[in-house]
């Protein structure tokens, strides 16, 4: 592809791969020269080499079970954790993605009768092309949704657990990875309905989306419920520090939340769910976490205005950052952002009162839509990035493959 097909600023363009005409990809990680996508649509993963980054080859497909996703995994050591839940956009079971976004799971979805699997799959990635499937941790409920785990004993997962409103956070041991355990929990109070619970909102929903954890600390991102810092140096037994939440007046969707302890600093991005910026124009917000039980918003990032995002169909604003994992490009000045149909985003946090663009680019249209629901608008939708140690960006899309760019800055 030429580069001159992309709108760019610092940024070229390396390689692309439909991931073996499954192009819906939603997190990806990069392990081992092997590139590991979930998938929203195709109902499983997808493995890639990426050895040559120039030359990305599909060389291995694992499938879930029937109306099941693993659109979440994680990768580390020789361990591949990838999630199971209902696939709530298979057809025989189809909830609204208005639906989906706005109102508690536990109200959207429970009429529908439908075999699927809940929990947690473990595979063992030693031969990274060929995963082997040692361990499956069965959940209650509706299955997880995102996991945080960097090795070691301990994973962090949302899950959404019978009795529950909707996704809440898991600690899950992983000493023996063969036999996965849940050994603590945590939730925002009104949300355990089995306990006699009852939620202090409504009209939105509040539903973790994941945590990041550094240190003794887990960074929570609970959509419209905003930001909460939790204590998990006793896995458990989570402990609340802080509970921020600027939706409303701000419209919610809180997706990620990235710590930057050397900084005492998280950047919080707010997902754009909403077609045409109907839930508003989302923000990326840059927190101080000086006093952990006092986090306190200073910024926020400049939005893209090359263009008319909002007119442009699909979903405008933040939705993932890069997580800054061990064996993967880490800074506490540099963040890579995806801004779903504004492409790929590079800002700087150098000074944390005045964030500033860097770099961005912009992908064509995809050429074929993966994403079966009629009301879905043929435009990029870039979804997560992943970038490398050598500073390669991993740019997934629900609907437009992978591409594989090299930031300039």
């Amino acid at each position: 592809m030429a580069s001159e097909q992309f709108a760019r600023k610092n940024i070229d363009f390396v390689a692309y791969s439909d991931q073996g005409d499954r192009g819906d990809g939603v997190q990806i990680m990069v392990h081992k020269g092997h590139a590991y996508i979930g998938h929203m649509f195709s109902n499983g993963v997808t493995v890639l080499d990426v050895s040559d980054p120039k030359r990305p080859r599909p060389v291995n497909f694992i499938a879930t079970p029937p109306n099941t996703w693993s659109l979440h995994l994680q990768a580390a050591e020789d361990l591949l954790l990838v999630i199971n839940a209902v696939n709530i956009y298979s057809p025989n079971i189809h909830i609204d993605k208005t639906d989906y976004y706005t109102k508690s799971f536990a109200e959207t979805f429970g009429g529908q009768r439908a075999d699927f699997a809940a929990g947690l799959r473990v595979f063992n990635i030693a031969d990274p092309a060929h995963p082997r499937e040692i361990g499956f941790m069965p959940v209650k409920g509706f299955g997880l949704h995102r996991i945080w785990y960097v090795g070691g004993r301990y994973a962090y997962a949302s899950a959404s657990l019978a009795g529950y409103t909707d996704h809440i956070f898991i600690v899950i041991d992983m000493a023996d990875p063969t036999s996965p355990q849940v050994v603590g929990k945590w939730w925002i109070p009104g949300m355990w309905q089995a306990g006699g619970e009852t939620p202090t909102w409504s009209g939105w929903r509040y539903a973790l989306h994941h945590a990041i954890v550094a240190g003794n600390r887990a960074y929570g991102s609970w959509r419209d419920g905003g930001l909460t810092v939790l204590d998990v140096s006793d896995p458990t037994s989570p402990q609340l520090l802080a509970h921020r939440n600027w939706n409303p007046p701000f419209g919610g969707g809180t997706h990620t939340s990235l710590p930057l302890l050397d900084r005492n600093l998280v950047i919080v991005a707010d997902e754009g769910v909403a077609d045409n910026c109907e839930d508003g124009v989302k923000h990326t917000w840059v927190v101080d976490v000086r006093e952990p039980t006092n986090p306190v918003t200073i910024s926020t990032f400049p939005n893209p205005a090359e263009e008319d995002y909002c007119a442009k169909g699909g979903h405008f604003g933040p939705h993932n950052l890069h997580e800054n994992r061990p064996d993967s490009f880490q800074s506490s000045e540099v963040i890579f952002a995806t801004y779903q149909n504004a492409g790929i985003r590079v800002y700087s946090v150098k000074d944390p009162f005045r964030p500033e663009e860097l770099a961005y680019f912009v992908p064509p249209a995809p050429k074929k839509m993966y994403d079966p629901r009629p009301q879905s608008a043929q435009v990029i939708q870039s979804c997560d990035v992943f970038v490398d140690k050598q500073g390669l960006l991993y740019v997934t899309d629900y609907n437009a493959g992978l591409y594989i760019l090299e930031y300039k800055g």
